[in-house]
Protein backbone atom coordinates (compact mmCIF):
# COMPACT_ATOMS: atom_id res chain seq x y z
CA UNK A 1 0.00 0.00 0.00
CA UNK A 2 2.91 2.38 0.93
CA UNK A 3 4.73 1.33 -2.40
CA UNK A 4 1.37 2.29 -4.40
CA UNK A 5 0.69 5.46 -2.65
CA UNK A 6 4.82 6.88 -2.89
CA UNK A 7 4.39 5.42 -6.78
CA UNK A 8 0.80 7.60 -7.28
CA UNK A 9 2.64 10.35 -5.46
CA UNK A 10 5.64 10.10 -7.61
CA UNK A 11 3.76 10.19 -10.91
CA UNK A 12 1.82 13.14 -10.24
CA UNK A 13 5.04 14.98 -8.93
CA UNK A 14 6.55 13.71 -12.49
CA UNK A 15 3.47 14.95 -14.59
CA UNK A 16 3.28 18.53 -12.97
CA UNK A 17 7.63 18.69 -13.38
CA UNK A 18 6.76 18.42 -17.02
CA UNK A 19 4.31 20.90 -17.10
CA UNK A 20 6.84 23.43 -15.25
CA UNK A 21 9.51 22.32 -17.35
CA UNK A 22 7.08 22.99 -20.82
CA UNK A 23 5.89 26.53 -18.99
CA UNK A 24 9.97 27.35 -18.33
CA UNK A 25 10.93 26.94 -22.05
CA UNK A 26 8.03 28.90 -23.12
CA UNK A 27 9.09 31.48 -20.46
CA UNK A 28 12.72 31.74 -21.39
CA UNK A 29 12.28 31.83 -25.01
CA UNK A 30 9.81 34.50 -25.01
CA UNK A 31 12.03 36.19 -22.70
CA UNK A 32 14.82 36.45 -25.45
CA UNK A 33 12.05 39.39 -27.20
CA UNK A 34 12.59 42.23 -24.65
CA UNK A 35 16.28 41.87 -24.93
CA UNK A 36 16.70 41.81 -28.72
CA UNK A 37 13.48 44.55 -29.31
CA UNK A 38 15.78 46.42 -27.00
CA UNK A 39 19.34 46.77 -29.21
CA UNK A 40 20.53 44.32 -32.14
CA UNK A 41 23.29 43.48 -32.06
CA UNK A 42 22.97 43.08 -27.98
CA UNK A 43 25.79 44.78 -25.72
CA UNK A 44 27.88 43.20 -23.41
CA UNK A 45 25.11 43.94 -20.64
CA UNK A 46 22.14 42.44 -23.09
CA UNK A 47 24.27 39.71 -23.98
CA UNK A 48 24.20 38.85 -20.52
CA UNK A 49 20.47 38.59 -20.38
CA UNK A 50 20.15 36.56 -23.30
CA UNK A 51 23.17 34.18 -21.77
CA UNK A 52 20.64 33.61 -18.39
CA UNK A 53 17.68 33.18 -20.93
CA UNK A 54 19.86 30.46 -22.62
CA UNK A 55 21.11 28.56 -19.78
CA UNK A 56 17.40 28.80 -18.33
CA UNK A 57 16.04 27.37 -21.31
CA UNK A 58 18.81 24.71 -21.72
CA UNK A 59 18.23 23.91 -18.24
CA UNK A 60 14.35 23.48 -19.79
CA UNK A 61 15.85 20.88 -22.19
CA UNK A 62 17.99 19.07 -19.60
CA UNK A 63 14.77 18.57 -17.65
CA UNK A 64 13.38 16.78 -20.18
CA UNK A 65 15.68 14.40 -20.96
CA UNK A 66 16.14 14.31 -17.75
CA UNK A 67 12.86 13.07 -17.00
CA UNK A 68 12.87 10.17 -19.95
CA UNK A 69 16.36 8.73 -19.20
CA UNK A 70 16.48 8.96 -15.85
CA UNK A 71 20.13 10.56 -16.27
CA UNK A 72 22.16 14.04 -16.32
CA UNK A 73 19.89 15.03 -13.11
CA UNK A 74 23.26 16.55 -11.70
CA UNK A 75 23.84 18.73 -14.79
CA UNK A 76 19.85 19.61 -14.68
CA UNK A 77 20.20 20.85 -11.04
CA UNK A 78 23.66 22.55 -12.01
CA UNK A 79 22.30 24.43 -14.77
CA UNK A 80 19.29 25.35 -12.65
CA UNK A 81 21.46 26.86 -10.26
CA UNK A 82 23.32 28.91 -12.75
CA UNK A 83 20.48 29.75 -14.38
CA UNK A 84 19.05 30.94 -10.72
CA UNK A 85 22.11 33.31 -9.63
CA UNK A 86 21.90 34.91 -13.34
CA UNK A 87 18.08 35.56 -12.79
CA UNK A 88 18.65 36.88 -8.88
CA UNK A 89 21.87 39.32 -10.35
CA UNK A 90 19.59 39.93 -13.33
CA UNK A 91 16.86 41.13 -11.39
CA UNK A 92 18.72 42.86 -8.78
CA UNK A 93 19.97 45.13 -11.92
CA UNK A 94 17.21 45.53 -13.43
CA UNK A 95 14.86 46.28 -10.73
CA UNK A 96 17.07 48.49 -8.17
CA UNK A 97 18.72 50.51 -10.97
CA UNK A 98 16.86 50.85 -14.06
CA UNK A 99 18.36 53.79 -15.33
CA UNK A 100 21.70 52.16 -14.95
CA UNK A 101 20.61 49.03 -16.78
CA UNK A 102 19.29 51.09 -19.45
CA UNK A 103 22.03 53.12 -20.19
CA UNK A 104 24.39 50.07 -20.29
CA UNK A 105 21.49 48.88 -22.99
CA UNK A 106 21.86 51.46 -24.93
CA UNK A 107 19.00 51.16 -26.91
CA UNK A 108 17.97 53.58 -29.63
CA UNK A 109 14.19 53.32 -29.11
CA UNK A 110 12.35 55.96 -27.39
CA UNK A 111 12.90 55.85 -23.75
CA UNK A 112 8.67 55.22 -22.78
CA UNK A 113 9.28 51.96 -25.30
CA UNK A 114 13.11 50.88 -24.11
CA UNK A 115 11.58 51.27 -20.19
CA UNK A 116 8.74 49.03 -20.58
CA UNK A 117 10.55 46.39 -22.53
CA UNK A 118 12.79 46.42 -19.37
CA UNK A 119 10.38 46.07 -16.99
CA UNK A 120 8.77 43.21 -19.19
CA UNK A 121 12.65 41.40 -19.07
CA UNK A 122 12.58 41.73 -15.13
CA UNK A 123 8.84 40.35 -14.96
CA UNK A 124 9.77 37.41 -17.24
CA UNK A 125 13.29 37.02 -15.19
CA UNK A 126 10.80 37.17 -12.07
CA UNK A 127 8.68 34.55 -13.30
CA UNK A 128 11.46 32.73 -14.56
CA UNK A 129 12.87 32.41 -11.24
CA UNK A 130 10.29 31.73 -9.19
CA UNK A 131 9.56 29.15 -11.43
CA UNK A 132 12.79 27.44 -11.27
CA UNK A 133 12.86 27.17 -7.69
CA UNK A 134 9.83 25.31 -7.89
CA UNK A 135 11.25 23.10 -10.68
CA UNK A 136 14.48 22.61 -8.56
CA UNK A 137 12.65 21.29 -5.58
CA UNK A 138 10.10 18.95 -7.15
CA UNK A 139 13.63 17.79 -9.35
CA UNK A 140 14.95 16.77 -5.90
CA UNK A 141 11.35 14.95 -4.80
CA UNK A 142 11.40 13.32 -8.31
CA UNK A 143 14.66 12.19 -7.89
CA UNK A 144 14.26 10.74 -4.20
CA UNK A 145 11.12 8.84 -6.11
CA UNK A 146 13.69 6.84 -9.01
CA UNK A 147 16.22 6.21 -6.26
CA UNK A 148 13.45 4.73 -3.97
CA UNK A 149 11.94 2.83 -6.68
CA UNK A 150 15.67 1.55 -7.70
CA UNK A 151 16.31 0.52 -4.35
CA UNK A 152 12.88 -1.26 -4.37
CA UNK A 153 13.21 -2.89 -7.52
CA UNK A 154 16.94 -4.31 -6.12
CA UNK A 155 15.28 -5.25 -2.54
CA UNK A 156 12.68 -7.47 -4.98
CA UNK A 157 14.97 -9.09 -7.29
CA UNK A 158 17.50 -9.89 -4.01
CA UNK A 159 14.01 -11.46 -2.69
CA UNK A 160 13.74 -13.64 -5.98
CA UNK A 161 17.38 -14.62 -6.24
CA UNK A 162 17.37 -15.57 -2.43
CA UNK A 163 13.99 -17.86 -3.26
CA UNK A 164 15.34 -19.42 -6.47
CA UNK A 165 18.47 -20.56 -4.62
CA UNK A 166 16.20 -21.63 -1.32
CA UNK A 167 13.98 -23.70 -4.17
CA UNK A 168 17.22 -24.81 -6.31
CA UNK A 169 18.97 -26.39 -2.83
CA UNK A 170 15.44 -27.67 -2.16
CA UNK A 171 14.88 -29.57 -5.53
CA UNK A 172 19.10 -31.09 -5.22
CA UNK A 173 18.12 -31.73 -1.53
CA UNK A 174 15.02 -34.15 -2.55
CA UNK A 175 16.82 -35.49 -5.76
CA UNK A 176 20.14 -36.25 -3.54
CA UNK A 177 17.41 -38.09 -1.08
CA UNK A 178 15.87 -39.35 -3.93
CA UNK A 179 18.99 -41.02 -5.03
CA UNK A 180 20.35 -42.54 -1.88
CA UNK A 181 16.85 -44.09 -1.57
CA UNK A 182 17.37 -45.60 -4.99
CA UNK A 183 20.89 -46.56 -4.28
CA UNK A 184 19.57 -48.46 -1.08
CA UNK A 185 16.84 -50.04 -2.78
CA UNK A 186 19.33 -51.44 -5.40
CA UNK A 187 21.56 -52.93 -2.91
CA UNK A 188 19.18 -54.48 -1.14
CA UNK A 189 17.55 -56.29 -4.09
CA UNK A 190 21.51 -56.97 -4.90
CA UNK A 191 21.26 -58.23 -1.23
CA UNK A 192 18.24 -60.84 -1.56
CA UNK A 193 19.36 -61.94 -4.75
CA UNK A 194 22.78 -62.81 -3.56
CA UNK A 195 21.16 -64.45 -0.71
CA UNK A 196 18.89 -66.64 -2.84
CA UNK A 197 21.41 -67.61 -5.28
CA UNK A 198 23.54 -68.41 -2.52
CA UNK A 199 21.25 -70.73 -0.91
CA UNK A 200 20.61 -72.53 -4.14
CA UNK A 201 24.05 -73.32 -4.33
CA UNK A 202 24.47 -74.95 -1.01
CA UNK A 203 21.20 -76.90 -1.64
CA UNK A 204 22.74 -78.25 -4.78
CA UNK A 205 25.96 -79.04 -3.21
CA UNK A 206 24.69 -81.08 0.14
CA UNK A 207 22.12 -83.11 -2.12
CA UNK A 208 23.47 -86.68 -2.53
Amino acid sequence: MASSKLRKTCSFTNLLLSFLNFSLFILSASSFAPTILLKMPPTSFGLALLMVSGISLLSSFVGFYSQLTHFCFLTHISLLLASLIGQVLSILALFTKEKASMSLLKSPRDPKEAKLLVRLECGALVAMCMLQCVVLMLSCAVHSCWVKDYEELNAEREASARKRSRRIAEVQEESMANATKMAEMKAKELDEKMKNNYGKWVKTDFEP
